[in-house]
């Protein structure tokens, strides 16, 4: 398993790189945010060597809208990654299911050469998710062992602690292999 961590404008921009093979930062939200540390903790990750993801807080309504924003502010680069980040909002709100697909599949258009894949908890997965539709992966939150997670769908990503920060274990052989299914050769 490989090691990452999920960093936002909660984490400083000079994180611990030791040890990781990767690190998904924070882009986009809504169709107004977007994360005044985007390109420090980019720079960080790429300085590295770690491959680099980017995701989305996605919101209901003005999918193609979103899309085009996550688009616009996320990094383009050949082997990044691209997730959505589909929970409760703020508000108490989520997308619906066509809302999570129909954003996947403009990103996907958008972004024909990136791996898209969907973030979720377990929850969501299991009690709101009716498609199963995940992009080009699963990302699964699910606070247990790492690279266990409770569900039974193929999984890509594990988000298995928040404590003290967002961490992750891929479900790849190497860092190579990462970077391949990514698109980076």
């Amino acid at each position: 398993m490989l090691r990452g961590i999920d960093v936002s404008s909660y984490q400083s921009s000079a994180y611990d790189t030791d040890g990781l093979s990767f690190v998904f930062v924070k882009a986009t939200e809504g169709r107004s945010y977007v994360n005044p540390k985007l390109s420090a903790q980019t720079k960080r990750a790429r300085e590295a060597g770690l491959v680099v993801g980017f995701y989305h807080f996605l919101w209901p309504g003005n999918l193609t809208a979103q899309a085009q924003y996550f688009v616009k502010h996320a990094p383009e680069k050949a082997g990044d990654i691209l997730a959505v980040d589909w929970e409760t909002t703020g508000d108490g709100t989520h997308a619906s299911n066509a809302e999570k697909d129909q954003f996947i599949r403009k990103v996907k258009e958008l972004r024909p050469n990136n791996p898209v894949v969907l973030y979720c908890n377990r929850n969501f997965w299991l009690n709101i998710d009716r498609t199963s539709y995940a992009g080009d992966g699963l990302w699964i939150a699910d606070y247990v062992t790492a690279g266990k997670p409770r569900i039974k769908a193929k999984w890509r990503f594990h988000q298995y602690t928040d404590d003290p920060l967002d961490r992750n274990v891929a479900d790849f052989a190497s860092r190579a292999a990462l970077r391949e299914w990514a698109g980076d050769v």
